[in-house]
């Protein structure tokens, strides 16, 4: 990560330490998401498509660095990577109550139920940090 995102970084965990249970509660919620079956690639999909929406460009920036150091031959294909995108933008539209066809088309890339409750887990990971971040004036 480059010194200058690392700085903009800790920054923001330090203005988050004003509320340690904020913190600790993004902390731990990243941990666990962090652990879902979601692979890595589609992990970071659904927390850039999180903080692009909620316009955290700290997040952008680092999760775009994160998502460049992953191994990209591991990557699954674009589609399936559109697939996560587009699903947790429809999960964010419609508050979690998507259609049949929207989670039969998410599922059609590979994913199955439990990632899309995984991926209900990482919009609210990311909708705390990245609302925190906007009203700390971190992002």
């Amino acid at each position: 990560m480059p010194a200058d995102l690392s700085a903009r970084t800790a920054g923001a965990v330090a203005l988050l330490k004003e509320s340690p249970e904020t913190l600790n509660g993004f902390l731990k919620l990243s941990e666990i998401f962090e652990s879902t079956t979601l692979d890595p690639h589609s992990r970071e999909t659904v927390i850039l498509t999180v903080a692009a929406r909620n316009q955290c460009h700290l997040c952008v920036d680092m999760h775009e660095a994160k998502m460049a150091s992953l191994d990209p031959a591991t990557a699954p294909a674009p589609d399936r990577l559109a697939a996560v995108r587009l699903f947790t933008l429809q999960v964010l539209a419609s508050s979690g109550a998507v259609s049949d066809e929207e989670l039969a088309a998410f599922t059609s890339h590979g994913y199955t139920r439990r990632n899309a409750l995984e991926v209900v887990l990482g919009i609210g990971t990311y909708t705390v940090s990245t609302f925190a971040n906007r009203l700390t004036r971190a992002a």
